[in-house]
């Protein structure tokens, strides 16, 4: 098909024309048609970009793969949620119930749960859901130690159970020194008033004064570890094991009715109240220990006294005066 010829009318000459184009205007027509193709391919692939309906099958599957991974996360969430509120129960009954029964040191959730390494996660990082499956993953391991140490603890009140009469007998529950022997309660556990460098400093036992030869009594089953004068400032003391984490001191004796490797039951005899060592009069000076740390010993006179003594004493060990030694 032939191009499209245009004419104009001479009126001078009484003759049609040829109407010829301006070269600028060929120029300007195809610069327009450039300049429209350009934005309408810039608008279609904006549209390619951003329109849901030009995905492709496969994008539509690993977007509901997505989702349904989100779901079930947030479903495993509230499930560890769930784990992590009975295993708090569990470690309340084991430090608040098994372990004050069997006299044991409560255990922190901290020490519970463990270190977790911070590197751990790192491979886990940088992806669009990291922080949920990090959290996720932080939790399952945190429940997962928790109740490893658990089944640990329950193994060992399991085996405190089995042994609860050799328990019963070894716990230090007797005064050493009984109350009609006593002059009085001279000072208890805590920060005293040193009474030869009069600063203040820790005593870490409970001092009862009595005459000198007033007998001291073992106050559980044990093993005589020490009757000796080697730990300086006691004196001549007595050390017993009794087993199961437990130890008690007895200082500035007079004379000892023990000797190391001897069995004692608890009210036996082992030695007398005397002054020797850093003593600033004839008493007692007592100490129970558990898993190698002092504890205060007016915790454990529920074997031989009454409860209207036990206020009195404890009142008494309270005040913070000066220690005997």
């Amino acid at each position: 098909m032939s191009k499209k010829v245009k004419y104009y009318y001479d009126t001078e000459n009484l003759a049609y024309r040829k109407i010829k184009p301006k070269k600028g205007l060929k120029l300007g027509y195809a610069a327009l048609f450039l300049l429209a193709s350009a934005l309408f391919g810039f608008l279609c692939f904006v549209l390619f970009m951003n329109v849901p309906f030009l995905e492709t099958p496969k994008d539509k599957i690993q977007q509901q793969e997505i989702e349904s991974m989100k779901l079930r996360y947030s479903i495993l969430n509230k499930k560890i949620d769930q784990l992590e509120e009975v295993a708090s129960d569990m470690e309340d009954r084991d430090n608040n119930l098994y372990r004050t029964y069997f006299n044991y040191t409560p255990v922190s959730r901290e020490k519970r749960k463990g270190i977790i390494d911070k590197n751990r996660y790192k491979e886990l990082e940088g992806f669009n859901n990291s922080d949920l499956i990090i959290t996720t993953s932080k939790k399952v391991d945190g429940i997962t130690k928790s109740l490893a140490f658990q089944s640990k603890s329950l193994d060992e009140i399991l085996k405190l159970a089995q042994a609860k009469d050799k328990l019963l007998i070894a716990i230090p529950a007797i005064q050493p020194v009984k109350n009609e022997d006593l002059k009085r309660m001279a000072s208890g556990f805590g920060f005293r008033t040193d009474p030869f460098t009069k600063a203040r400093k820790m005593h870490e036992g409970m001092d009862f004064t009595a005459a000198t030869g007033t007998p001291i009594y073992a106050t559980g089953d044990g093993i005589i570890k020490n009757a000796d004068n080697s730990l300086s400032g006691y004196g001549n003391h007595i050390e017993i094991e009794h087993g199961f984490g437990y130890l008690t001191l007895y200082g500035h004796l007079s004379s000892y009715k023990v000797s190391p490797g001897q069995r004692v039951k608890r009210g036996d005899v082992i030695g007398l109240v005397g002054s020797t060592g850093r003593s600033q009069a004839p008493h007692l000076h007592y100490e129970v220990h558990k898993d190698g740390e002092v504890v205060n010993p007016i915790n454990f006179y529920y074997g031989n006294i009454s409860a209207a003594e036990y206020v009195a004493i404890s009142k008494i060990a309270n005040q913070e005066n000066q220690s005997f030694d």
